[in-house]
């Protein structure tokens, strides 16, 4: 599964900014049939999960973590086979690297990542 994740760079403090990943070789179908996530990693920190969107069947239910809650919203595109990570009133904590993921039949693949720099 190929991910493409775009949008990151660097925003002040407050500011706002709108990651995408985008599975550009999946039909719609099968784009539909996974779950994606949003995780990030800060510089020296362990990979935490920013929050979840399911598959199509299961609703496109989403969840965010408490770490970013009220200040994220995830949804999904179908049609166009992206998820997006809006972000708001970001904070410095925020700066890391921000990946997606797809997972499916308990089989996880990986984007590349997108770096967020939120200078204070």
């Amino acid at each position: 599964v190929q991910l493409q994740a775009s949008g990151g760079g660097l925003v002040q403090a407050g500011g706002s900014l709108r990651l995408s990943c985008k599975a550009p070789r999946m039909i719609t179908s099968v784009f539909n049939g996974y779950d994606f996530s949003w995780y990030r990693q800060a510089p020296g920190k362990e990979r935490e999960l920013v929050g979840s969107i399911s598959s199509v069947a299961s609703g496109r239910r989403i969840k965010y973590a408490d770490s970013m809650q009220g200040r994220i919203t995830i949804s999904s595109d179908n049609s166009r086979k992206t998820v997006q990570l809006q972000m708001t009133s970001l904070r410095p904590g925020d700066t890391g690297v921000y990946f997606c993921s797809a997972d499916r039949d308990g089989q996880r693949s990986w984007g590349q990542g997108t770096l967020v720099t939120v200078s204070s």
